[in-house]
């Protein structure tokens, strides 16, 4: 399956649910406690995030998703700050308070990247169901696609009636189920449980057969469209009423941190399904943005460029020849990643020792090397007829063979212009015996700000030369 990045802008996602605050102590753990066998931690670095529903609206936010949340908090000072950092990341809230129960906060301890202890402060809430369903259905006009977010605090009272709701207006529905009651979620278009929720309701799977068996059970008794288990190291397994099994591997090169990885999973799935996508291609981006997160320490949101970079890598796009479309959705990443982009030109018609230590000391210049050659029509047009040696093809793979350079372009006219117009590198790097001023571009890379330099070619190394050489040889042999 060829993975793309969908328009995250225009995919509107409402997500509903347990709205909980996590709080993390950090510090350094020097000494036993004299009170107790128990670590002393001198907290040096208090740290708020958006928890439960409120990670998964996070989530969808950081790829650039409008998200709006819907759920139970106190009135406390836990509840304004998740509004305030919800807001802050552009979450619409509608939050039902309760000025008798507190918010739901989660506190970490932890030292050297080591969680210690946790401590909870909770009350189920007594939510009111009607009130809740009455501001879902003044939102589900604003958004493409609906969660439920159930982490059985209180909050979600009425599953039934809020599927039926979404499902008048057509709207898909998705829930990441907790407890051994999925009957709640009959009628569903999805649901996200993981292998040992999975298995807490259908029984003990021995076999990925038995597995796909209990899963398409499940489907049938409930109504579901389709049915997504979690499964840790082995990846996921997505299931669908007449589809044969997908099943895809888990993506994770190290495992730091899984808290928030279910949130990261159904965020993604919903984001990319707002956005009109496939289902199948919204499991395999789901799939990859949770190989994320859990490198990362604690509930984390991952953000589209970050993504995207993922996305790329396993195209084996990170890196080589590519379109000018493909090459600015590149650049994007990059600069979000604050990388610093060099770019230099030219027809490249036979790579020469000359080329691979210019080409290296353009890339000390910055971050990213982008390599800009003529295509064969505008070769012949500065060069002359018997030129280019070289088709464009053979020219731009040689030169992504090089391990300094990142990408390859080619262009149709007779300068870069055009290109650098869109581009905009940081540094515009040519070599020869000029001034700068004599440097085709320089003068719209100096408009924004960017740099030119002239770096020298290695003595005595020169395509024409080369060319005039080998066509002597050719006239002198017998």
């Amino acid at each position: 399956m060829k993975l793309t990045m969908p328009r995250f802008d225009a995919a509107p996602v409402l997500v509903v649910g347990d709205v909980m605050l996590d709080r993390y102590w950090h510090g350094p753990s020097e000494r036993i406690s004299p009170e107790a066998p128990v670590p002393v931690i001198r907290v040096d670095q208090i740290e708020d995030r958006p928890g439960g529903a409120g990670n998964v609206a996070l989530n969808i936010a950081a790829l650039g998703a409008p998200a709006w949340l819907v759920g139970v908090t106190g009135e406390d000072e836990a509840a304004e700050i998740l509004r305030r950092r919800l807001n802050a990341a552009g979450v619409y809230c509608a939050f039902q308070s309760h000025a008798q129960q507190p918010t739901i906060t989660k506190l970490r301890v932890l030292s050297r990247h080591q969680q210690l202890l946790r401590v909870d402060f909770e009350e189920p809430f007594s939510t009111d169901g009607q009130a809740m369903l009455e501001t879902v259905g003044g939102l589900l006009d604003k958004v493409k696609v609906v969660i439920l977010s159930d982490y059985g605090k209180g909050a979600l009272v009425n599953h039934q009636a809020l599927i039926a709701l979404a499902r008048e207006r057509g709207l898909p529905v998705l829930g990441d189920p907790k407890g051994k009651d999925f009957s709640i979620y009959r009628g569903a278009t999805l649901i996200t449980p993981n292998m040992a929720e999975f298995e807490a309701v259908v029984g003990r799977c021995a076999s990925e057969q038995e597995l796909v068996d209990k899963g398409m059970a499940l489907i049938t008794e409930l109504d579901l469209q389709a049915l997504l288990v979690t499964r840790s190291e082995h990846g996921m397994t997505l299931l669908r009423q007449g589809e044969a099994p997908l099943h895809l591997p888990a993506r994770a090169r190290e495992v730091f941190d899984v808290t928030g990885a279910g949130d990261t999973v159904i965020s993604t799935l919903a984001a990319v399904l707002a956005a009109g996508e496939s289902l199948p291609l919204a499991v395999a981006l789901a799939n990859l943005a949770a190989g994320i997160v859990i490198g990362k320490l604690g509930t984390a949101a991952i953000s589209a460029p970050e993504l995207r970079r993922a996305v790329q890598h396993t195209q084996g796009a990170g890196r080589g020849v590519m379109s000018t479309e493909q090459l600015l959705v590149a650049l994007e990443d990059a600069r979000a990643h604050g990388e610093r982009i060099v770019f230099t030109n030219g027809c490249f018609d036979i790579i020469h020792a000359g080329h691979v230590g210019y080409l290296e000391e353009a890339r000390a210049q910055g971050d990213r090397l982008v390599v800009a050659i003529n295509d064969d029509a505008s070769v012949t047009r500065l060069k002359g007829p018997g030129r280019p040696i070289n088709a464009v093809d053979r020219r731009m793979a040689v030169l992504a063979g090089l391990e300094a350079v990142d990408w390859v372009v080619s262009f149709a006219e007779d300068t870069p212009e055009s290109l650098l117009e869109q581009v905009r590198p940081d540094v515009l790097v040519k070599g020869g015996d000029y001034g700068i001023d004599q440097v085709v571009g320089a003068p719209i890379v100096q408009a924004y700000g960017g740099e030119v330099k002239v770096l020298k070619f290695v003595d005595s190394c020169s395509t024409t030369a080369i060319v005039e050489k080998i066509r002597r040889q050719d006239s002198a042999a017998p």
